[in-house]
């Protein structure tokens, strides 16, 4: 795509960025900031921003309420309303944690509200009904074994099949219907983590609730520590080695086709975890094999979750370089936007000007943000769509961009 000729918006802007004083009392008034020109007289109407996937809300809106309402009635026959009640607080504590910590993750080019809600949606009660009819199918067909060999069979291998193929499927259902919010690798963990948390949540609810039934208190805390204090991040875990995985297809333009091989990939992975943490609480010593196995595990996610950040700013750096040097941004607003320290520190300038405009300098961090993004996309050449995105997203940067310096 051809850049556009900033000289059209008007005579030379001024710099966003603020000198850098010794002390905040040192500026000097805002009135006397360097002037604007006024906008052209034929000024076009700023766009909307990108359209959201309306459909998928829509009928997979529809579909997770008509299995929620199902999933419900089951919980209620099965354990009863009072148990189901206080599994569910439970189950919302960690829950909270799990989902914090997602947000942090996804801090840098939030995903779409409604699309959050569906991946929740999907690993709470799409993944959590196609587990257990799975578990009620081999039920009538081949019984219940109460062997050790059947017990271990159950844990280690059709839990972790089943499950992740249910959560992966979630995954890769994003990836296919809402493509132009699938960016990369950072995106996929996001979604991947968001129905792994979604499932976990479902999950617990019914183990709070059975422990409490079977034990107690005693019992039902016990299970409490285990699943909602040293592991609450386990299934997120799972599910995003599959995000990651069709994050990397994203990112390198792959095709819904070419995409199946990583995505199996991936899956095979989550599995291989999720077997294996299955099997250190069955056969083994559990908290031995948490701290010499789960906790580097955890580590290791976490490192590349920051290298991945890393690798986010980057690119927002390279895409945003390309209007630098066209003469849409300066380089030193290119490495505001570029950095999370940049970005704080235009925070607060913003915080200072006449009508705190931090709003509005988070609105254009979010547009520009969001126009690099559009700009790989053009040119990975995966979204048809996306020269359109940009056009719209540059407009809406500048404009929040002059609104800055508007007294």
């Amino acid at each position: 795509m051809t850049l556009p000729d900033p000289a059209s918006a008007g005579a030379p802007r001024p710099m966003l960025i603020p000198p850098t004083f010794p002390s905040a009392l040192a500026q000097p008034p805002a009135a006397v900031a360097a002037p604007i020109a006024p906008p052209p007289t034929a000024q076009a109407p700023l766009p909307a921003a990108p359209r959201r996937a309306v459909g998928l809300y829509v009928w997979l809106g529809g579909v997770l309420i008509l299995v929620a309402v199902v999933l419900v009635g089951y919980f209620l026959r099965a354990i009863g309303p009072g148990a189901s009640l206080l599994g569910m607080i439970l189950a919302l504590v960690p829950l909270a944690g799990v989902l914090f910590a997602l947000r942090l993750v996804d801090r840098w080019e939030p995903e779409p509200k409604g699309l959050v809600a569906i991946a929740l949606g999907w690993g709470a009660i799409v993944s959590v009904a196609i587990a257990l009819g799975v578990d009620l199918l081999i039920l009538l067909t081949i019984g219940r074994s109460s062997s050790a060999i059947g017990d271990v069979l159950q844990s280690v291998i059709q839990a972790p099949v089943v499950e992740e193929i249910a959560k992966g499927l979630g995954v890769l259902l994003l990836f296919v219907a809402a493509r132009r919010w699938f960016d990369g690798p950072v995106d996929g963990i996001v979604y991947g983590g968001l129905i792994g948390a979604g499932f976990a949540f479902t999950e617990n609810i019914q183990y709070f609730a059975q422990a409490w039934i079977e034990g107690g208190p005693q019992l039902a805390s016990a299970t409490f520590f285990v699943r909602g204090i040293l592991s609450p991040f386990a299934h997120v875990m799972f599910t995003a080695v599959t995000g990651f995985a069709l994050g990397l297809a994203a990112r390198r333009g792959a095709s819904v086709r070419a995409a199946i091989g990583p995505w199996i990939a991936g899956l095979v992975g989550a599995v291989i975890l999720h077997a294996l943490w299955n099997g250190s609480a069955l056969l083994g010593d559990f908290f031995a094999l948490y701290t010499a196995l789960q906790v580097p595990l955890f580590l290791v996610f976490i490192g590349g979750i920051l290298m991945l950040r890393r690798e986010e700013s980057r690119l927002t750096r390279a895409r945003l370089g390309d209007y630098a040097a066209a003469g849409w941004f300066t380089a030193e607003e290119v490495e505001m936007l570029a950095t999370g320290a940049g970005r704080r520190r235009a925070l607060a300038w913003a915080r200072t000007l006449p009508g705190e405009k931090s709003a509005v300098m988070r609105r254009f961090i979010a547009d520009a943000t969001a126009l690099a993004a559009a700009r790989q996309r053009v040119i990975s050449g995966r979204d048809r769509t996306a020269s359109a995105d940009e056009r719209a997203l540059l407009q809406r940067a500048v404009a929040s961009r002059q609104a800055l310096f508007v007294l």
